[in-house]
């Protein structure tokens, strides 16, 4: 497997690559000199945490006494521990920015979950929580034909032969930090995992930020009263460059690699 290394400095020209439009659309990420303060994210930001409590970016400095756990912190106090000029840290102050409801709730049920089991034993909530968080990309659908061709490994009908449909009845929308923190470097190989979330056909034709609010709303609901999180079952495997508009991927010859768009498994009897 491949090991990632970001780039050390700002590197703005890295954010030019399709899969970072909506974060440039929404916080002109592309057009920053250098790597945002803590500060920054306030102008963007309208999120409580399950306490009521408001969400702030602090650095992670501030923390180096600290003996509560990460996500303890973030559901005491509202206060995000954020280190500096790191990419991780900065796409999940973006996430915290574009989902709040869904990541207040995703943080109240990782300190629920610590709770019942302490932090040495993962439970599959807290598992599935965590890959979602980290990987995760919601796949917008008003078309019930999306979750079988993607579920299937059908890349071919859904990059090739249904292409002209991304942006009508389907769009991705990423949740997970790390996903945008490795496309800053991307390489065949780099996969998410998808969450299907149906919404109405006239969904994309409203403004993005309000098609954002749509999904955390969304997202909430399906997580805090379907549960869609309890384990992994619901994810599925998404080769992040085979989204049309995310790489260099216009040329058919692109998904002929099997090696990375792999076929489904059988399942064995």
């Amino acid at each position: 497997m491949k090991r990632f290394t970001p780039h050390e400095q700002w590197h703005s020209a890295s954010l030019e690559n399709g899969a970072f439009n909506h974060l440039n659309r929404l916080f002109s990420l592309n057009s920053l000199t250098d790597w945002p303060a803590c500060a920054w994210f306030s102008s963007f930001l309208d999120a409580k945490n399950a306490n009521q409590q408001v969400i702030s970016f602090v650095d992670d400095a501030y923390f180096t006494e600290e003996e509560r756990y990460y996500e303890q912190i973030i559901f005491d106090t509202g206060k995000v521990p954020t280190r500096q000029q790191n990419w991780h840290d900065l796409f999940g102050g973006l996430s915290w920015c574009l989902f709040p409801k869904t990541k207040a709730l995703i943080n109240q049920r990782h300190v629920e979950e610590i709770t019942l089991h302490g932090t040495k034993q993962r439970s599959k909530h807290r598992n599935a929580l965590t890959l979602f968080d980290e990987c995760g990309v919601v796949l917008a659908v008003c078309d019930d034909i999306w979750p079988q061709l993607l579920k299937n490994h059908q890349w071919q009908d859904a990059f090739i032969t249904h292409r002209a449909s991304w942006g009508k009845t389907i769009a991705p929308f990423m949740f997970g930090h790390a996903n945008y923190e490795m496309l800053t470097k991307p390489y065949i190989g780099l996969t998410g995992k998808a969450l299907f979330v149906k919404v109405p056909s006239d969904i994309f034709c409203k403004d993005l930020a309000q098609q954002y609010q749509y999904i955390d709303q969304t997202l909430y609901e399906m997580i805090k009263h379907d549960n869609c999180l309890r384990d992994n079952s619901q994810l599925s495997p998404l080769p992040l460059l085979g989204v049309p508009g995310w790489y260099d991927n216009n040329n058919p010859e692109f998904y002929s690699n099997t090696d990375y768009f792999r076929p489904k498994r059988r399942t064995r009897i």
